[in-house]
């Protein structure tokens, strides 16, 4: 690690955590230099979805850039972004009985965040934005606006304004959607409503905290009776994350605009798509743009990843697995009373332990890394051990990676 340690920037996070040269991967595998096998837990904070160099994506990708396909186009009509509009309209809008306006903004899902922030102010003509505490958002100025972390905020520098924070469903003990309710029907300038609300289904950064489908679908009733737009952010927990391709369809939500980024792409390119409503759709052309807002290889793997959702086989996969990490999480929790909080938090494949403190969490995932597993932490402050697993991972990795996880619960404990 000492040419990352001589000449790579202080900022760097992920790598101090996870010491080894990673040089190989596949499924839900990595390969260190070390020589050193390691399960993944990880899933690039939830970009690889359907793991490492899926055969199909590689094949596809290998292909087009055989046959010199087009690798950047800005904005510009190509045929791989017609693949995938066709092929994500087919496959996942269609289906579902969903009509939106698909946006291409720069290739991260902050840049989809901004977009979205920009769509709620012009659309509305309003400023302020919804937001919920320990929700997390991105690193660009404006997504931190609205990102209510401990962690992240430092980063900003000069705040954006303009952003009204809530509790979110279950936080701080109290009804936040009656109070949001309650602050609107006292403001008496229209002007000073809000412009969107920005929400996660799971809080994944903030804690792997999941609302219940029934706070979701008042707060949408609340935007829809205020002339708020309901901005969904699924950039982590969607894609089948939770095990619908949406995470909010269990909860019967019409978003205005949702943000997609991470797995999107299928293989780890960036890629980021916003859905809007087409009322909404009020950009002129040129007011939003960037160089990369065109990523055609992330394209020719996104369509490629579409084959997942043309049956059910993936959705019931998630929902068995997302079992056997529960029944795993639970015997955890059981089996360290003082340590772990009994309750375990999140749903389908993005699930977790609270434990006492960042520290111990650390602990635990470094522990966890010396037996070959990769688990990074969340929560206001780290406290929480995140499982996020390719949803592809077999029953054998799985099986291996939930023993190692509670085994170095144990040497933490013990330590």
């Amino acid at each position: 690690m000492n040419i990352f340690d001589q000449y790579e920037s202080e900022v760097r996070f992920y790598c101090r955590g996870f010491p080894d040269v990673f040089v190989a991967a596949k499924g839900a595998r990595l390969r260190g230099r070390s020589g050193r096998d390691y399960i993944d837990f990880f899933a690039g904070a939830g970009t690889l979805n359907y793991g490492h160099n899926d055969e199909a994506m590689k094949a596809r990708l290998i292909a087009y850039l055989s046959d010199d396909g087009i690798v950047h186009g800005l904005d510009m009509a190509t045929g791989a972004k017609e693949a995938f509009i066709r092929g994500f309209q087919d496959t996942i809008l269609a289906p579902r009985g969903l009509s939106y306006r698909m946006l291409f903004p720069g290739p991260t899902g902050t840049n989809a965040v901004e977009v979205a922030l920009k769509l709620a102010r012009k659309a509305t003509g309003r400023q302020r934005i919804v937001s919920f505490v320990n929700g997390f958002h991105g690193m660009t100025l404006g997504a931190l606006a609205v990102s209510g972390g401990p962690l992240r905020q430092p980063a900003a520098g000069p705040q954006v304004g303009g952003t009204v924070f809530l509790p979110y469903d279950g936080g701080s003990g109290c009804d936040s959607l009656e109070w949001f309710e309650r602050m609107l029907a006292e403001t008496s300038d229209p002007a000073q409503s809000p412009a969107g609300c920005i929400v996660e289904t799971v809080q994944a950064e903030g804690g792997i905290v999941a609302a219940s489908m029934d706070w979701l679908r008042r707060l949408e009733q609340i935007c829809r009776r205020h002339g708020i737009l309901l901005i969904l952010d699924d950039i982590q927990a969607g894609c089948g994350r939770t095990g619908t391709f949406f995470s909010f369809e269990p909860a019967g939500l019409v978003p205005d605009i949702i943000c997609l980024a991470k797995s999107l792409s299928g293989i780890g390119l960036p890629l980021a798509l916003v859905l809007v409503k087409a009322e909404h759709d009020r950009l002129a052309p040129g007011e939003h743009n960037g160089t990369f807002r065109g990523n055609n290889l992330a394209f020719v793997t996104a369509t490629e990843a579409l084959r997942f959702w043309r049956d059910d086989a993936l959705e019931r996969a998630v929902v068995r697995k997302a079992a056997t990490i529960r029944r795993a999480l639970e015997a955890i929790a059981a089996a360290h009373p003082d340590t772990i909080c009994p309750a375990v938090r999140g749903r389908g494949m993005i699930q977790g332990l609270a434990t006492p403190s960042g520290a111990f969490a650390r602990r635990v995932s470094a522990e966890a890394f010396a037996r070959g597993l990769v688990m990074e932490t969340a929560g206001p402050h780290g406290e929480v051990l995140k499982c996020l697993c390719p949803l592809v991972i077999t029953d054998e990795d799985l099986d291996q990676g939930l023993r190692i996880l509670a085994a170095s619960v144990a040497a933490a404990e013990a330590a």
